[in-house]
């Protein structure tokens, strides 16, 4: 399949959620920037370019009332992320060699697991991610840092699933590419502290409830169909990257990207549209913790679509992308019937269509979505 590189003008994208910011954002992005040179991360040339992006920004609006330091550090582990994306898997030698691709994430995994083996010493990025686990581990609890490691190596899973891909010139179907690009997303890795940034432990009867893992999941689906309607332009003049739900709509149809985005903002909207009535219902029936970990869920959502439409990254101004510079209160589809992708539409089943409609004139108590 040719590249194509024309220009998608790309209108603006439902955003329902209202817009916070960490009033110490400024800070933290000098400090991400510092902590990118202390650790020598990526080329000089990478790093001045990617520290004029907004991430200490970025992560301030994921935890607006954020404790700073996590949020800091949150700022550090997305440049971090983007150095392994950029440096080993979109724009590196490994991009297309999943073989030799799980080998360094696998030793970067260890070090993640415990900063103290002897391996990798004076490599950047380990030695960025052994201060990383180390401060993970300062502010978090042993289970938070658990998580965290755990979702690590869902997204070490998920790049390695994509080199594969890139390595055979393939497309995957659609079903399977939205249950990967929750991992591949590097979505998962960010939320453990939303819990961390705010202090508390969520109880496992509520964060392991198929409910609020939904209420992930649906945060990573629309967050990388946001990155992924904005970052188009940028990726369809590079052949270092591969994959795009753009991509994948054309494949599988046999249409233009044209044609596909308005498919792809369809289906954003509808995810959307039941995160907020799932979002209603979890914050009815849960705990104060929890209502905060929704917030926060809902706060990264609003992050990513603030970030990917002014984010030098996404606008590349040598090269214009066509952007909108502003949001609509209306989304595109708002059906409560379940999107045609077996792989996430267990979700409408949390949230049936019948029970949304009657609710408020059945007498009875609702069945509590916790379950």
């Amino acid at each position: 399949m040719s590249r194509v590189r024309s220009a998608l003008a790309v209108p603006p994208l439902y955003a329902p959620i209202p817009p916070a910011v960490h009033p110490r954002h400024a800070a933290i992005d000098a400090r991400t920037a510092a902590w990118a040179d202390e650790f020598d991360i990526g080329s000089e040339e990478w790093r001045s370019r990617l520290t004029r992006q907004d991430l200490g920004k970025f992560a301030s609006m994921i935890l607006p009332e954020g404790d700073e330091e996590v949020v800091s550090l949150l700022s550090d582990f997305c440049l971090w992320l983007f150095g392994v994306d950029d440096g080993y898997c979109e724009e590196g030698d490994l991009g297309d060699k999943p073989g030799e691709l799980t080998e360094a994430l696998l030793r970067l995994l260890r070090i993640a697991q415990n900063p103290e083996v002897p391996m990798l010493i004076g490599d950047p990025l380990a030695e960025g991610l052994r201060d990383l686990t180390r401060r993970v581990s300062r502010y978090g609890t042993a289970l938070q840092t658990g998580r965290w490691v755990a979702t690590l190596s869902e997204y070490f899973f998920g790049v390695v699933w994509e080199a594969k891909f890139r390595a055979k010139n393939e497309v995957p179907g659609l079903s399977d590419y939205a249950h990967m690009r929750i991992y591949d997303g590097a979505t998962t890795v960010v939320q453990p502290f939303l819990e961390m940034g705010n202090g508390f432990e969520l109880q496992p009867h509520e964060r392991d409830s198929k409910a609020v893992r939904a209420a992930g999941e649906m945060t990573s689906f629309i967050t990388t169909w946001d990155n992924d309607i904005c970052s188009y332009h940028k990726e369809s003049r590079s052949s270092g990257y591969y994959l795009n739900v753009i991509r994948v709509l054309t494949h599988a149809h046999g249409i233009s990207p044209d044609e596909a985005l308005p498919i792809a903002i369809a289906q954003r909207d509808r995810v959307m549209s039941l995160f907020l009535r799932l979002r209603a219902r979890l914050e009815a029936e849960g705990s104060p913790q929890l209502r905060t970990y929704l917030s926060n869920l809902s706060h990264f959502i609003r992050a990513t679509q603030d970030w990917s439409i002014t984010s030098l990254r996404y606008t590349t101004p040598d090269d214009p992308a066509c952007l909108p510079s502003v949001f609509t209160d209306k989304p595109v589809d708002d059906s409560s019937d379940p999107l045609d992708i077996p792989s996430i539409s267990w979700w409408w089943s949390l949230i049936p269509a019948s029970a949304v409609l009657d609710e408020s004139r059945v007498p009875r108590a609702r069945e509590s979505v916790l379950g």
